[in-house]
């Protein structure tokens, strides 16, 4: 019963999303025009070509944000359940921590840090 609840809801999830999409495929208004197809960043137009490359720790910086952004979501369910938890679950929260820390750490060490 529960794996056919599951299903059916799994389904019906996955035709809502495929109806809008060919709804607003269908219905939305378009206008074609050669400035629309323009490369541009924040309504500046662009002068000469618009592909530049941007140094690696613009992205180093930016994987370590989501890295530590996603990690630190993962505390949110044990901060839930933390009172019913023995010390065994303390305690890996502690590990899972020091390992965070550990990777902070070898990031500031190795200067992914440093903005320039």
């Amino acid at each position: 019963m529960n794996f056919t609840l599951f299903v059916t809801a799994l389904l019906t999830g996955c035709a809502f999303v495929a109806i809008v999409i060919i709804l607003a495929t269908l219905l939305a208004p378009r206008s074609f025009n050669a400035q629309k197809e323009e490369p541009y960043e924040c309504g500046v137009p662009t002068r000469g070509r618009s592909w530049m490359q941007f140094r690696v720790g613009y992205y180093l910086f930016a994987i370590l944000f989501l890295m530590f952004d996603v990690e630190t979501m993962f505390l949110f369910p044990w901060a839930v359940v933390m009172k019913s938890m023995s010390a065994a679950g303390l305690f890996s929260v502690l590990f899972f921590l020091f390992v965070l820390v550990l990777g902070l750490a070898y990031a500031w060490r190795k200067g992914a840090l440093k903005w320039q």
